[in-house]
């Protein structure tokens, strides 16, 4: 299925919970904000929520600075 990444379409996996998605992909879970269609997606909800078909996705990393 695909979905929406970051304005870029993205095939994955049918079942597949966002936190596993995410992990797949090497992003640091400590550094980042999940969007779905326009709302927050909670970290304690990430290993629950599973995506869906024609989902769009939006992630922040958080990048330290002086």
């Amino acid at each position: 299925m695909n979905i929406k990444v970051n304005s870029n379409i993205v095939e994955v996996a049918k079942s597949i919970s966002l936190k596993q998605w995410l992990e797949q992909n090497g992003y640091n879970l400590e550094l980042i904000a999940v969007e779905c269609n326009k709302e927050i997606v909670q970290k304690t909800k990430w290993e629950e929520f599973l995506l869906e078909p024609d989902m769009s996705l939006e992630i922040v990393e958080f990048v330290g600075g002086g």
